[in-house]
């Protein structure tokens, strides 16, 4: 009986993993268009953020450097988001991201897999650039910002080039939470 179990079970597993392998290749191989109109159906109830104006951006946008884990393929496709976005960046591999987040004046439930620092900013986890250069240009009194856990839909996490969707971005200061900086 419990032979029978664990290979229905396992089954389950591969039928799963085969279906989520299915759907992320009709997405991968999707053109530009379709990934815009299923990134807009996903963000029609969201809260729509303000965008920095051009003028207001640095002309010349400051070093991000970034610490994780160098076995972790979601913050190396972060890096590529913020290269794409014309961040120059500088990665650094560690087994202990811990003394990280501590400098980066984290707290609880604000951490996920990769820090960074920009100017006189922490950003933790899969912060989009635009928000980043927000940040730079509105310059608020705050220790940085954070993509909590690993959001789905996030720079990183979605497929290259989608809008970000369903998760908030937050502020916070000495590891406290500020509030939300943009929500998508």
């Amino acid at each position: 009986m419990e032979n029978k179990t664990y290979i229905t079970t396992i089954s389950v597993l591969l039928i799963s993993i085969a279906v989520s392998a299915f759907i992320l290749a009709k997405l991968v191989n999707a053109d530009t268009g379709k990934l815009a109109d299923m990134a807009a159906i996903q963000t029609d109830d969201a809260v729509k953020t303000e965008k920095t104006p051009a003028a207001e951006i640095p002309k010349t946008l400051p070093l991000v450097t970034v610490y994780k884990s160098a076995t972790c393929g979601c913050c190396s496709a972060w890096i590529d988001h913020m290269k794409d976005n014309g961040f120059p960046v500088e990665a650094h591999n560690s087994e202990n991201l811990k003394e990280y987040k501590v400098k980066a004046k984290l707290g609880a439930g604000l951490g996920s897999c990769h820090t960074a620092f920009v100017g006189d900013y922490a950003i933790e986890g899969h912060v989009p650039a635009d928000d980043v250069k927000r940040l730079l240009t509105e310059k608020p009194d705050i220790s940085g910002l954070t993509a909590p856990g690993m959001p789905m839909n996030s720079p990183g996490m979605a497929v290259k080039g989608s809008k970000p969707s369903a998760y908030d971005v937050i502020s916070f200061k000495d590891g406290n939470t500020v509030g939300v900086f943009s929500q998508y």
